[in-house]
């Protein structure tokens, strides 16, 4: 028995903003962006809590298979933006949806989150500890952005999917994984105060010590090789070539990164999802909300192989392979 992925959605804030938007605040513009990132507009709404994106997704998912909150055994949400410091945002996202008999926990691991959380949930699946996992991933980054810093705040956006993973007797489902942490990459990317290494106080906030930071040079580097080369060590584990690959679901952080990797595995454009331009980056929430558009557009098809990668701060990175489980909205 495999675990896999049976249902998708997504949801993101209805509120967007251009690179225009920062262009009139900020020292850059529009070319700037676009240029070195991708990026042409993201989805911002301050001050509302993730677990309030996430629930939409969450019910959706559950729609789709007939279920009712009730036949939820366990919740994961993947982020590092949860509502609160605690508990949980799954706990928080479990009394919303009325999942009363579910257990669950959040999951820290950044960008990467969604996919420490597929290899997760699977466990949890394929080991019979559950019958099935409601898994989220997403981030409201507005909450720790400095707005007057143009090198961070263009970058990142809000929003978030859910997936329902279930057991799959038919082959489909959750095939590999490789999964990877350096710590030493924590000095290029991280909030410097908020945890217990440094707690909150009237001087780290006047400092705006609360915040996004990141070298971005460095986390280009690393993320460019970190990136492209378990996506390639992954195909060449389960004997694939870019022929064999029906879509790489890459981490939506940079266009340069995500064509890097593309290469890498020898796979032409037009199987690689891109949607950094509409959403930046929205963390955990990258591989989720692809998963759910490629799926509504009814662009994958049961039977597909598709590889999810990522990279994020820690650093953490990784690839899992999935052989696609839901038919196509168009069969």
């Amino acid at each position: 028995m495999k675990a896999a992925i049976t249902a998708v959605a997504h949801n993101t804030p209805e509120t967007v903003y251009d690179n225009t938007w920062f262009a009139e605040r900020l020292d850059t513009s529009d070319e700037w962006i676009t240029t070195r990132t991708g990026i042409r507009e993201t989805h911002l709404r301050y001050g509302i809590g993730l677990t309030d994106i996430l629930l939409p997704a969450a019910k959706s998912v559950l729609e789709q298979r007939n279920l009712q909150p009730s036949d939820v055994d366990c919740i994961i949400v993947c982020t590092v933006t949860a509502d609160r410091v605690f508990p949980a945002a799954a706990s928080m996202l479990q009394a919303k949806l009325g999942a009363m008999n579910a257990w669950g926990f959040d999951l820290a691991a950044a960008c990467s989150g969604f996919l420490y959380g597929v290899v997760t949930a699977a466990k949890l699946v394929e080991s019979g500890a559950v019958r099935n996992v409601l898994l989220c991933g997403g981030d409201m980054m507005s909450s720790i952005l400095n707005f007057d810093d143009r090198t961070t705040c263009v970058l990142f956006g809000d929003g978030g999917g859910a997936v329902l993973i279930e057991p799959s007797t038919d082959g489909t489902g959750i095939i590999d994984h490789v999964l990877r942490m350096d710590g030493n990459g924590e000095k290029h990317l991280h909030m410097v105060a908020g945890g217990s290494l440094k707690p909150a106080t009237v001087e780290t906030v006047n400092n705006r010590e609360h915040f996004v930071f990141q070298e971005g040079q460095a986390v280009f580097k690393s993320a460019v090789k970190g990136m492209a080369d378990v996506s390639y060590e992954i195909m060449e584990r389960n004997n694939l070539t870019g022929d064999d690959v029906a879509w790489l679901v890459p981490h939506q952080a940079n266009l340069r990164i995500i064509d890097a990797t593309a290469q890498r595995m020898g796979l032409t454009k037009e199987k690689v999802v891109v949607n950094i331009d509409r959403y930046g980056n929205t963390t955990a929430g990258t591989i989720p909300i692809c998963l759910s558009e490629l799926h509504q557009q009814g662009k994958v098809k049961a039977g597909d192989n598709v590889i999810l990668a990522s990279f994020g701060a820690g650093y953490t990175w990784g690839a899992v392979l999935l052989r696609w489980s839901i038919s196509s909205k168009d069969s």
